[in-house]
């Protein structure tokens, strides 16, 4: 197998020329830019097939083209039922709506491969009849045997063409028999390069690796190579942007195309996408799928910056800020993809996804939204709770609102649902009672008396970290106690805790009103004197 791509930097200037700015009005008029996706409805969306939509929507858009969707679904064997609804609500809710295909229409449909059946037969008749393909009758065992002997003497398998050279009298008696059989194109020569518009040249020799390959299997079902070839034909599409494990099977499309007197459409291969260890993702995994994230919690407009990052694509993209959809359509290039594998990061998700949050809160309706949400969450979470009951007011919005805001401008959170861990379950529902052997003074309801006259006075809008600090100081010197165990007590009384946020913070987020009240609750249950803990 030959891969090789030749000047690299003159194909990247020429396809960045090319392709980096939209069309001429003399070129839109000669042939609109038209892309598709278009996956197997074998189960749900993952993040390389997300990536794949995006970047094919992406460049659609950059050139004023069209994006369609298409579904493969000729392996009925593979299909899961209600994965093509599912599918279809996934790139609704990341925002990226087809122009053509199933549940939109469009002047070349049906969008479906399995309601395409008759062409692919009436296509293959075409080859037939020109001499470009062959029935071939050999049987499952043959093709088993010939993949043992191969494998035996340290060699890729293939099809030795066997029945490419049977005699009229030889395909007759076969054919009388009722033998069944497949269709395969003649493959001749094709260690021709081919452009790859992310590689360069690249050239694979199908031929002599593999043999003469299927379009048509017995069951009268065309195999991926034929419906992709004739779909894409007939649904005009102009650029085929794919994963780069079909780099491969290009030179068997081009060929095809053609056989079938056909132009091919340009071809741009993705980098693979991998898992943080370099494994391949795999639908089989359960955090490589979209609507695994979206679940958790994830927002769509991080997670399309997030498969952004893996693969390139973009002129001066800050991969530290997220990039709304439109500055993403106005930054991809198809000469910036990168030709290595991209490994994900967890970690950089998690970061966009508090950006998406914040962002998001600037606005008032989605800041409405988010505050359902969270008393959403709050709800679930305590209604079969055994443990303290919730205060009175957190389920306002007003309320709800400040923890957002804190918890936001402080990144105490990634997700909306780490409000309801249990780090956190202090916003929501009263501590319990302190325990003695958590006490870290003696004399501890003395000491939140003199803490709760103290703040007690004070107008809630003073109640900040540069206020309270000096405050605090000057308790424990009072008291005659450490000014961390102070911290310690206080923390306990407010949150049931030992460690967390600065009680300042607790107390700013809190409120004034629920911060004295959970502190008279702690002198109440707490002993007025107290051996300290060694």
């Amino acid at each position: 197998m030959k891969c090789f791509v030749r000047s690299p930097l003159q194909l990247h200037h020429m396809w960045r020329q090319q392709w980096s700015r939209p069309l001429s009005t003399h070129s839109a008029l000669l042939q609109e830019v038209r892309t598709r996706f278009a996956p197997s409805p074998t189960g749900e969306l993952h993040l390389g097939s997300l990536r794949s939509a995006l970047y094919n929507y992406l460049f659609a858009r950059s050139q004023g083209g069209k994006f369609l969707l298409r579904i493969e679904d000729t392996d009925q064997t593979r299909t899961v039922p209600g994965a093509v609804d599912r599918l279809l609500h996934t790139l609704d809710t990341m925002g990226l709506q087809p122009d053509e295909g199933p549940g939109v229409g469009g002047p070349y449909g049906p969008y479906t491969q399995s309601e395409r059946t008759a062409l692919y037969r009436e296509n293959v008749q075409r080859l037939l009849d020109s001499g470009a393909a062959y029935r071939c009758y050999c049987t499952r065992q043959r093709l088993q045997l010939l993949r043992r002997q191969a494998l035996g003497r340290g060699e890729k398998p293939r099809y030795d063409n066997r029945c490419r050279h049977l005699s009229e009298e030889k395909r007759n008696m076969l054919e009388e028999r009722g033998v069944s059989h497949v269709v395969r194109l003649k493959l001749e020569n094709t260690d021709t390069p081919f452009t790859d518009l992310v590689y360069g040249e690249v050239t694979f020799d199908v031929a002599a690796q593999e043999g003469d390959p299927v379009l048509m299997k017995a069951d009268h079902f065309p195999t991926y190579h034929l419906a992709n070839v004739v779909d894409d034909h007939l649904m005009r599409v102009t650029h085929v942007l794919r994963g780069v494990e079909w780099q491969v099977s290009t030179p068997k499309h081009i060929a095809l195309y053609r056989a079938l007197g056909w132009d091919p459409p340009q071809f741009a291969h993705l980098p693979l996408v991998t898992n943080p260890d370099g494994t391949k993702l795999s639908k089989r995994h359960g955090d490589a799928s979209v609507e695994s994230h979206l679940q958790r919690g994830v927002l769509p407009e991080a997670l399309l910056n997030y498969v952004c990052l893996a693969g390139g694509g973009f002129k001066e993209l800050d991969q530290t800020a997220l990039t709304s959809a439109r500055e993403l359509t106005e930054k991809f290039e198809l000469s910036r993809v990168n030709t290595s594998s991209c490994r994900l990061d967890p970690e950089r998700l998690r970061r966009l996804n508090l950006l998406a949050l914040r962002r998001r809160h600037q606005d008032s309706q989605h800041r409405e939204k988010m505050c359902d949400r969270v008393r959403q969450l709050v709800t679930e979470r305590f209604a079969e709770s055994s443990g303290p009951p919730l205060a009175p007011h957190v389920l306002s919005d007003a309320y709800i609102d400040r923890v957002l805001r804190w918890s936001l401008d402080n990144a105490r959170i990634e997700y909306l649902s780490d409000l309801v861990s249990r780090d956190f379950s202090y916003l929501w529902a009263v501590p319990e009672r302190l325990r003695d052997d958590q006490l870290p003074v003696e004399d501890p309801a003395g000491t939140l008396s003199v803490l709760l006259d103290r703040l007690s006075g004070r107008p809630e809008d003073s109640l900040t970290k540069d206020e309270l600090v000096p405050l605090f100081r000057a308790v424990a010197g009072e008291r005659r106690i450490k000014f961390s165990a102070l911290m310690k007590l206080l923390r306990l009384a407010l949150s049931g805790v030992e460690e967390g946020p600065g009680v300042a913070e607790m107390i700013a987020v809190l409120g004034k009103e629920e911060a004295l009240q959970r502190i008279s609750t702690s002198i109440a249950h707490a002993p007025s004197e107290h051996a300290a803990q060694s």
